[in-house]
C-alpha cells in the first residue's frame, strides 16, 4: 500500500511539473496594468504662413525659419486587456492616463532664440496591437512581437501668451491633428504562475501632427501651419492577471 501512495504522489509531481504554469493559452483573457514611459523623438518641419495684415506672413516666415522642437519625456499609467485567440496569438488593447507634454521651441532667426514651455498639450493613444507569442504555454517565459496601431490625439492644446514670440504666433488659437499610427512592439512575459505574469516591452510610433497656429489680432489672425513629428519609443512594464 505505501509502495502505491509513493507511485501515486510521483505521479502527481510529474503532472505538475509537465503541467507548468499554463498562462496565455487559447481563450485566456489577462489584464494587466503598471506604468508606461513614453520617449517622444521629436521635430518640426519648415513652417507657413498665410494672411494677416500686409507683411505679417513674410515677417513670420523670417521669424519662424528653421525652427524646431522639442518634447521630454513623460511617465503616465497604463492598463491592457489581452485576449488570445490561439496558444500563440492574440491582441490587447491598450490605454493610459493621457499624460501632458510640453513642447520647447527654439527659433534661431528670431531675436529670443529659446522658448522654453511654447506649447503644452495632452497626449492620448488608446492602441490596439496583435501579438505572437513565441515558447508554449506551460513556459515561464514568453517573448513575442506585435504590430498595431493608434490613434493618438492631443486635447487641451496652449500656447505660452507669456512669450512675445509665441504670443504673436499663436495669440488667438493653437492645434494638433488627430492622426493613426502604425505601432511596432516586442517584449517578453515572465509567469510567476497560473494568474499572476509580469509584462515588460517597448513600442516604437511613428507620429506625425499638423500644427496649426492662428496669430493674435493684433497681426490680423495669420494662419501658420507645419508638421510636428513624433517618433515615439514608449518603454512599458506592467503586471498581469488571467481571469
Amino acid at each position: 500500500m505505501r509502495s502505491i501512495k509513493k507511485s501515486v504522489l510521483f505521479s502527481a509531481v510529474l503532472l505538475a511539473v509537465a503541467g507548468g504554469v499554463h498562462a496565455q493559452k487559447a481563450g485566456d483573457n489577462i489584464i494587466s496594468a503598471g506604468i508606461v514611459n513614453v520617449n517622444p523623438n521629436s521635430s518640426l518641419g519648415p513652417l507657413s504662413t498665410t494672411g494677416g495684415f500686409p507683411g505679417v506672413a513674410g515677417a513670420f516666415g523670417v521669424t519662424t525659419s528653421a525652427a524646431s522642437a522639442s518634447i521630454a519625456s513623460v511617465n503616465t499609467l497604463t492598463v491592457g486587456w489581452l485576449r488570445m485567440f490561439t496558444d500563440n496569438i492574440g491582441a490587447e488593447l491598450n490605454l493610459g492616463i493621457p499624460p501632458k507634454m510640453t513642447v520647447d521651441v527654439t527659433t534661431p532667426k528670431a531675436a529670443a532664440v529659446a522658448h522654453p514651455a511654447g506649447a503644452t498639450a495632452t497626449y492620448m493613444a488608446p492602441a490596439v496591437v496583435a501579438k505572437y507569442l513565441f515558447n508554449k504555454p506551460g513556459e515561464q517565459w514568453r517573448p513575442y512581437l506585435g504590430l498595431g496601431v493608434a490613434y493618438v490625439m492631443f486635447n487641451d492644446v496652449k500656447a505660452n501668451l507669456a512669450d512675445p514670440l509665441v504670443n504673436n504666433l499663436a495669440g488667438t488659437s493653437a492645434s494638433l491633428s488627430s492622426e493613426w499610427a502604425p505601432i511596432y512592439n516586442g517584449g517578453v512575459i515572465y509567469n510567476i504562475n497560473d494568474r499572476w505574469s509580469v509584462n515588460a516591452s517597448v513600442s516604437y510610433i511613428p507620429v506625425s501632427t499638423k500644427a496649426t497656429f492662428v496669430s493674435s489680432a493684433a497681426t490680423g489672425g495669420a494662419t501658420t501651419t507645419g508638421t510636428l513629428k513624433l517618433d515615439s519609443i514608449d518603454y512599458v512594464l506592467r503586471v498581469g492577471y488571467k481571469f
